[in-house]
């Protein structure tokens, strides 16, 4: 996989502001100890073991033995597909750093984005994001807020592409008839990509106007302004076809991923194609924005295993199991892989970045 290469800025623009809130967020343990983390993950898993069992009637030693006979190739295959997309992810953010003048590897990029999963997989809020433009903080001399927008931008390119293939998707799934359930999904859809158009426009036509005319302090528009550079010098017309295509194929391995899920279950009365198992997966992506509670927990699950019964028909036991093993998949391999990560990782402890073309990025001097 080649590198992106390096954009020529000037050296003020990674200059981090002072103005700019030095103060680290949260250790990682104390948000796992805090009353709010602990309820955020028991509170959806006792509802989704309650509503499972007594309304729809889900035979949980059923669960466990299709669990058990699932081919574990497909497992496996499974598994590796999803971490594919986390090279292409790293390689994506890389793209969009360099071009706001922040020279990275796409290891480091991909290193630095796969704790930030750990982190949304653990805490609710979505605070992994936060803790993603943190860690690039004390790894360089990138400004938070100029991170925040290249941030910002890569989920403005999720939402879009997540909506198309949605939408593409879930048409060929129900090239028959759309179910009234997946009419509302499709108009849904429809209106994240008009939304997202709209956001985009104003913020790059107005937004500075908006802040300005608001009664906010000088140090709110300076980080606006490193926030909008983050987001309109990341991306630019030569850049957002390949981006594009690049998201997509990010996206496909979650479909890919569920597809796998299903053929490795091998359950004989669930018929689930790949333009299937790619609508329910990106449903299941939409709904992680949910920020109620870590990588979405319980509300996924939920709209997950209604898609399943309701749009395909297929029985709550099953459609159960489906759901338990993608989240093994996507969300526990994360928490058991990325702890390892977290403990080894130089980037939690500020060590810099890795040299790109030879020359080893700055990092911010602790004061």
């Amino acid at each position: 996989m080649s590198e992106p290469p390096v954009s020529d800025v000037t050296p003020q623009t990674q200059s981090p502001a002072p103005a700019e809130e030095e103060r680290p967020p949260m250790s990682l343990g104390a948000r796992l100890r805090q009353p709010r983390t602990i309820l955020s993950i028991a509170i959806p898993l006792l509802l989704l073991v309650l509503i499972a069992r007594f309304a729809l009637n889900v035979d949980i030693g059923e669960v466990v033995a299709g669990i058990a006979e699932a081919n574990p190739w497909l497992l496996l295959a499974a598994l590796a597909v999803f971490y594919l997309g986390f090279p292409l992810r790293g390689l994506r953010w890389a793209i969009l750093l360099r071009s706001t003048g922040q020279p990275i590897t796409v290891k480091d990029s991909t290193e630095i984005l796969y704790l930030s999963w750990l982190v949304n997989c653990l805490v609710p809020a979505k605070l992994g994001d936060v803790y993603r433009a943190w860690l690039l903080k004390i790894n360089s001399t990138a400004s938070l807020s100029r991170t925040f927008g290249t941030v910002f931008i890569e989920r403005i390119l999720d939402l879009f592409v997540i909506a198309i293939m949605g939408l593409l998707a879930g048409f060929w799934s129900f090239r028959s008839g759309l179910p009234p359930e997946i009419q509302f999904v499709a108009a849904l859809g429809v209106a994240t990509v008009v939304i997202l158009a709209g956001l985009l426009l104003t913020l790059r036509n107005f937004g500075r106007r908006i802040i300005i005319a608001l009664p906010f302090p000088e140090r709110v528009l300076e980080l606006y302004d490193r926030f909008e550079e983050g987001v309109f010098s990341a991306i630019t017309i030569r850049q957002l076809p390949p981006l594009v295509i690049l998201t997509m194929f990010i996206w496909a391995t979650e479909g890919l991923r569920l597809y796998f899920v299903v053929q490795a279950l091998g359950f004989p009365d669930v018929s689930l194609g790949i333009s299937g198992a790619v609508f329910v997966a990106l449903i299941g992506s939409l709904l992680t924005a949910v920020p109620f509670s870590p990588a979405g927990l319980g509300v996924v699950d939920a709209g997950m295993g209604a898609v399943l019964v309701l749009a395909y028909g297929i029985p709550p036991t099953e459609a159960t199991t489906i759901v338990v093993v993608d989240r093994v998949i996507s969300v526990f391999s994360i928490i058991v892989f990325g702890s390892i990560l977290y403990v080894v990782s130089g980037k939690r402890k500020g060590e810099g970045l890795s040299a790109v073309n030879g020359v080893v990025p700055p990092r911010a001097v602790p004061g």
